[in-house]
């Protein structure tokens, strides 16, 4: 079972330099559990806002790609919620300086650690301190 973050997903519905890998990924594990939580959903939201606000994307091309985002999510993803005790373990992931986590991809380590979950990832940092903390990852 994976967990897909955010950087996999904003590339699996918008043109990014790895969206040829994470589209490859996608189709070669078509028939596994792909998890992902409201985390996720918040960050792609917010990475859409940033394109619209640096001229990357129109306004209708955001509302495109979150409509893209939805149909995804709904077709090929299940749900992973995000629990009082995933804060927790992030905040001790964030004690670590060593891993040099931000707050969101430390909540994504956590869930992911939770569930037992590999991490699908293009974030070479988050998948380094996920190798650290013995989380499997699928780094593409």
């Amino acid at each position: 079972m994976f967990y897909l973050d955010t950087s996999a997903a904003v590339a699996s519905i918008t043109q990014e330099p790895h969206s040829e890998r994470i589209w490859r990924w996608l189709g070669d594990h078509a028939d596994a559990s792909i998890l992902c939580s409201g985390w996720v959903a918040t960050e792609l939201s917010s990475a859409l806002s940033i394109k619209v606000r640096t001229g990357a994307f129109t306004l209708e091309q955001r509302v495109a790609a979150w409509n893209d985002w939805r149909r995804f999510r709904e077709a090929s993803l299940a749900d992973i919620a995000v629990m009082p005790e995933h804060f927790e373990t992030a905040a001790a992931f964030c004690d670590r300086p060593d891993l040099g986590l931000r707050a969101g991809d430390a909540l994504h380590l956590a869930i992911a650690q939770s569930g037992g979950l590999s991490l699908v990832t293009l974030d070479r940092a988050m998948g380094d301190a996920a190798l650290q903390l013995g989380i499997a990852i699928e780094q593409l």
